[in-house]
């Protein structure tokens, strides 16, 4: 009786070395991982403050797992659990973009262009800057288990973009750092500017080391007519199991001598949005992540209520919630993050404004979109 039980648990044993080479491999070998910062980058990183232990940390204290479950439990949860109306039941209307009313613009033209979840066009100072461009239809190296988009196309393609100034990265996260779309814009991006460590990964990419230039919170750059400042944000990094928190994430500020764009990448809430909205509000716009949020972490992802409050804390006088839109990867319908920051914006006298996929907002042209088209 035991020789067909050793057999089974010596069948298992070797099922589970194949699958450990087989990871370790894929780990190797995929490109969509990225790469690593060098020892001489993690020297220096350990000047910013916040990088203990080959770690970056968060302003305050944060738990990425905040409720009861495990993250082991989460994940169960996300791919057998069932969440009423977690996806739409169609594709989502999209404006197709036309590319070349991109290039048809004054330097005083504010302009900002949301494609899904958080991958945003914002046309400023006469520039194309382009936040976490993540623009494929499939996410990450493992396509089959990753959440895939509603719509299988969007309003425009990378290919179609014109020329871009600027790349903006908040975070090293598959859904905001893309590797298919960064190979696809690397030849017409001026600049990337990035989170401390990020820089690995557009270096393995193809991305020349010249054109990428790594920010710490508070650090700036110029460009003409404009100014992009790196500003703290609260969550954490990782494309693989064993980089946790390698490299750094990142809110930003767009500046020019008239207007101010805040995005808030993603995370939870805390007081370093107080402390933006004080050193560099008020802000015409603030595109704020509004989605994907569960009790199980409460600190890494902001409630929609806490999406409006954090807009009013960094001084917005309208509010584009973004990181929605796109892909399902929480346990709330789809549509509830912009319903419930909506309601909350009506309460407080916040204005919002809801474009739909592709359809470009122009501060100061006009009433801005606010159409319920996700009802």
């Amino acid at each position: 009786m035991r020789q067909p039980w050793k057999v089974l648990g010596r069948l298992a044993a070797s099922v589970l070395v194949l699958l450990l080479v087989a990871g370790v491999a894929f780990a190797q070998l995929s490109p969509e991982l990225g790469g690593k910062p060098t020892d001489q980058e993690k020297a220096a990183y350990a000047q910013s403050g916040h990088y203990r232990d080959g770690e970056f940390q968060n302003l305050v204290p944060t738990t990425l797992m905040t409720g009861d479950g495990s993250m082991f439990g989460s994940l169960w949860r996300f791919v057998f659990g069932k969440t009423p109306h977690a996806a739409p039941d169609g594709p989502l209307p999209t404006q197709q973009l036309d590319s070349l009313s991109i290039t048809r613009k004054t330097p005083e033209t504010v302009r900002v262009t949301w494609f899904g979840h958080s991958a945003s066009l914002v046309e400023i100072a006469g520039k194309n800057i382009l936040l976490d461009p993540m623009l494929s239809v499939k996410m990450g190296p493992l396509s089959l288990v990753t959440p895939k988009r509603y719509n299988s196309s969007l309003a425009i393609t990378a290919e179609q973009l014109p020329p871009i100034d600027a790349v903006l990265i908040s975070h090293d996260h598959y859904d905001h750092l893309d590797y298919k779309t960064i190979v696809k814009l690397r030849t017409k991006v001026a600049h990337f500017y990035v989170p401390l460590g990020v820089g690995a990964h557009l270096r393995r990419w193809g991305v020349e080391a010249a054109r990428i230039q790594e920010l710490d919170w508070n650090d700036s750059v110029q460009l003409p007519g404009l100014t992009i400042i790196s500003t703290p944000a609260r969550h954490f990094s990782g494309r693989g199991l064993t980089n946790r928190n390698s490299t750094s994430w990142s809110s930003w500020v767009l500046k020019t001598p008239t207007k101010r764009v805040f995005y808030s990448g993603d995370g939870g809430y805390g007081p370093h949005f107080q402390q933006i909205g004080q050193q560099y509000g008020p802000f015409n716009l603030a595109l704020m992540e509004c989605g994907q949020y569960d009790k199980q972490w409460a600190q890494i992802h902001m409630l929609p209520e806490q999406t409006v409050q954090a807009a009013l804390d960094v001084q917005a006088r309208v509010l584009l919630p973004v990181h929605w839109g796109a892909f399902t990867e929480a346990h709330h319908a789809w549509n509830e993050s912009v319903t419930r920051a909506t309601a909350e914006a009506t309460r407080l006298h916040l204005p919002i404004t809801t474009p739909q996929l592709g359809q470009p907002i122009t501060l100061d042209a006009g009433p801005l979109p606010q159409v319920r088209w996700w009802e």
